[in-house]
């Protein structure tokens, strides 16, 4: 016979919770902080122990760029989160903007500052587990488990940014799934390397995939490293003889399959070892005496459901620079799809992804991401913010980056407050010139259209 504990505290079955949002990575933190300082009662929900995600649990070493080649694009909330994190971060100047590294414990502690400081509350070591929706499309109540058993929790809106769409997809949101086969993007497992020689690596050659001469190439192509499938390596500078990477790839990775993941994240922290092993010998000058220090607790998940919402942004809207007249924040990174495992044809290609069919942007060219994009179809009184809101898959494969995250997860935050706000309690519905003149308020770089 099996027991469920379920606790009904007051706190957590009362309606005065305006806003909940569930997950707290980049788009989650910057929404429960634009959702409170609105004033609205939020509360963050977050699965691991502390918040940012990729940035901080994650390991990625390095922020994918901020600018469009000219000025910061990524503003308000997104640009003071990385104008704070900057300043703790090794050998980086001030002026640096583009693909700047991460020092993860300092990242941890300006997430925690701003969201606490906002006036939102946060449930560390929290799992969504369930979520009842009525027949008009309204979530009444979303389950949620941790050490004191099964709980329920009711709010006006919630903000969806798990990442995966599960609030959504769970409430009955339409989605789609990688391409037209299934077929997602690889994962990636990061990791730190420390006692690097950093004068070494610095001097050394370039370890990326890009350039000839890294000598990922013979490594890889040495077949004696059977965990390094390709040549995939990026890595940053993150700290005083550190250095991050964000390298090597696992196929056939779904986030939504906790039996999947769990056998990835084994198979990641033998990657990360293996890449010390295979650097130390062939690059010793900088790698002979590393150490691993330390691997992600999540694995990097690239692409997972997509929901339907009002509108799909598409590579056509890319491709044309489009701006919106409900456009909530720009975007100016390049399309970035990891190739999928049956397009590889040997271990010997340059570099897994198909950005060569899309063009990179020029100096001060960017799109816009419409407010539509992050009302699913269906629902009344959820929004999703990150890399699952809805646009077609190449889109996915730019949006998907954390400073556009951040951008997303403030105007989520906003749009939550004003429709709870709302007599008739609609995401659909809401003034959408006010939540863009509180966001250009807020310093959000958002372009007029004709």
């Amino acid at each position: 016979m099996k027991n469920y504990v379920i606790k009904n505290k007051s706190f957590l079955m009362d309606d005065a919770w305006d806003v909940i949002v569930v997950g707290g990575g980049p788009a989650g933190c910057t929404a429960a902080i634009s959702a409170a300082r609105e004033g609205a009662k939020t509360l963050l929900v977050e699965a691991t122990g502390c918040l940012g995600g990729m940035g901080t649990v994650g390991l990625v070493p390095c922020w994918c760029p901020f600018s469009d080649k000219e000025q910061i694009i990524y503003k308000g909330l997104a640009e003071q989160i990385f104008e704070q994190a900057k300043k703790n971060v090794y050998n980086v100047s001030k002026e640096d903007i583009d693909w700047v590294p991460i020092d993860a414990e300092t990242l941890k502690r300006i997430y925690d500052d701003m969201v606490l400081s906002s006036g939102a509350t946060v449930m560390f070591h929290t799992m969504l587990s369930g979520v009842e929706t009525d027949e008009q499309g309204n979530v009444q109540i979303i389950y949620i488990s941790n050490k004191s058993g099964l709980s329920c929790l009711k709010a006006k809106v919630f903000v969806d940014c798990t990442g995966d769409a599960d609030l959504a997809s769970w409430a009955g949101a339409e989605f789609q799934k990688g391409d037209q086969n299934g077929e997602m993007q690889p994962a990636t497992h990061c990791f730190v390397l420390s006692n690097v020689n950093e004068e070494e690596y610095v001097k050394g050659p370039l370890l990326h995939s890009h350039n000839i001469e890294s000598p990922i190439f013979e490594i890889v192509s040495s077949g004696r490293f059977p965990h390094i499938k390709d040549v995939h390596l990026c890595n940053s500078l993150v700290g005083p003889s550190t250095v991050g990477f964000n390298a090597g790839h696992l196929w056939n990775v779904d986030n939504t399959d906790p039996e999947n993941i769990s056998k990835a994240l084994v198979e990641g922290r033998k990657i990360a070892e293996t890449f010390r092993l295979a650097l130390a010998e062939y690059h010793p000058k900088a790698f002979k005496d590393s150490f691993l220090v330390a691997t992600g607790s999540l694995i990097g998940i690239r692409e997972t459901r997509r929901i339907t919402g009002d509108y799909i942004l598409t590579v056509e809207d890319y491709m044309d620079r489009r701006s919106f007249e409900d456009e909530i924040c720009r975007n100016s990174y390049f399309i970035d799809i990891h190739t999928a495992v049956d397009e590889i044809e040997s271990t010997n290609v340059s570099e897994l992804n198909i950005e060569g069919r899309f063009p990179h942007y020029g100096k001060g060219e960017s799109h816009g991401v419409p407010y539509r994009c992050l009302t699913p179809k269906g629902l009344n009184n959820v929004l999703v913010a990150g890399r699952s809101i809805s646009c077609d898959r190449p889109v996915q494969g730019s949006v998907r980056i954390m400073p556009c995250c951040l951008a997303m997860g403030e105007a989520a935050g906003i749009a939550a407050v004003l429709t709870s706000k709302s007599q008739t309690i609609n995401v659909h519905c809401i003034d959408v010139k006010e939540l863009r003149a509180k966001l250009i308020a807020n310093g959000a770089y958002i372009k007029e259209t004709d």
